[in-house]
């Protein structure tokens, strides 16, 4: 088997996939409250089209995907998308990434398909807090998923939280609890300057050292981890002593995860992108139908892929040519590890 290795040697083993932009809330930090433009359904890759896409990849040695959105779930059959997926030799594990509302009723069926774990997104434990940030939806729909998820045995369950300044840092303490008291990973997540004004981002961009300095505050003596829950992705892991789960912390713009990234994302028009904060995107499109020219593709994603992006330059000020405008967050796929 030919490895997928770019210029800079490292292997890439996992691929996000985002099979929609459609989300059912509009998280203040994702996309503006209205006026957002989807994609029609026949500018969306098909699902025999992704698992073409990903035959190809597993046949590099890619062995874990990551369904993101948009929210996933708002796409009908993801079921069957996975059980397809998880039917590819060499898909190993398959997870998703979800805001949680519509999480409950299918968690069984997902699990049933061949779905191995979920990341929820989970941004504040206060209910109207939950409004003001994602602006519709209702956390106890959430927190139902979240049940729902253990049952059906949808673990490791990570929860997904991004630090605002202004907005849910004062929440730091609640979630580091919560970590402490239920088998539940909570991963604290740099709010990164993905399609918004500089400024915007700048006046709730918070770094992860808030985290040490809370536990601090609170007496709360934790412990790091050598690997985090379900696989090295690019989270620094730690445990509050004595806790039922962890917490772990990931700055893709104060401290990038660039040198071991192992991953590529396909967006769900099709286009391949290397790197997350990148300009350079390859469409899968003309391929689609030979074998050859796919693999050919995948090759060239590994030729193009940067050593590493420019967020950090960006936080310095420094004018950069390759960091995409135009796309938001969920338009790309999201950020987080395994």
């Amino acid at each position: 088997m030919t490895e997928l290795k770019d210029r800079y040697d490292r292997k890439h083993t996992y691929l996000r996939i985002s099979v929609t932009d459609r989300c059912n809330l509009r998280c203040l930090y994702c996309m503006p409250e209205e006026g957002m433009t989807f994609m029609d359904q026949e500018s969306l890759l098909t699902y025999d089209q992704i698992a073409e896409v990903v035959d190809t990849a597993a046949g590099f040695g890619i062995s874990k995907l990551r369904i993101t959105g948009g929210e996933p779930l708002v796409r009908p059959g993801i079921a069957g998308l996975i059980a397809k997926l998880k039917s590819i030799r060499g898909i190993e594990e398959i997870s998703l990434t979800t805001n949680g509302l519509l999480l409950g009723p299918q968690a069984a069926a997902l699990k049933l398909a061949g779905l191995d774990r979920v990341n929820i997104s989970l941004d504040t434990l206060d209910s109207a807090r939950f409004r003001f940030i994602a602006r519709r939806g209702r956390l106890d729909k959430v927190l139902e998923g979240i049940e729902a998820a253990a049952e059906a045995g949808l673990g490791p369950i990570k929860l997904n939280c991004v630090l605002l300044k202004g907005v849910n840092e004062d929440e730091i303490g609640r979630f580091l609890r919560l970590s402490a008291e239920k088998p539940l990973h909570v991963r604290f997540i740099e709010y990164m300057p993905i399609g918004h004004d500089d400024a915007g981002w700048r006046d709730h961009y918070l770094p992860l050292t808030r985290i040490a300095e809370e536990a601090d505050r609170l007496g709360l003596s934790y412990e790091p981890l050598p690997e985090g829950p379900a696989g090295n992705g690019p989270s620094e892991n730690y445990r509050i002593v004595g806790g039922a789960g962890s917490f772990g912390l990931i700055h893709p713009v104060s401290n990038h995860f660039c040198a071991s990234c192992n991953r590529l994302r396909l967006t769900a028009e099709g286009d391949l992108k290397p790197c997350l904060y990148w300009v350079d995107e390859l469409s899968v499109r003309p391929a689609l139908g030979s074998p050859e020219a796919m693999r050919e593709l995948f090759m060239k994603a590994m030729r193009i892929k940067p050593e590493n992006h420019e967020m950090a330059a960006l936080l310095a000020g420094d004018a950069q040519s390759h960091v995409p405008t135009g796309r938001r967050m969920s338009q790309i796929g999201g950020v987080g590890g395994e």
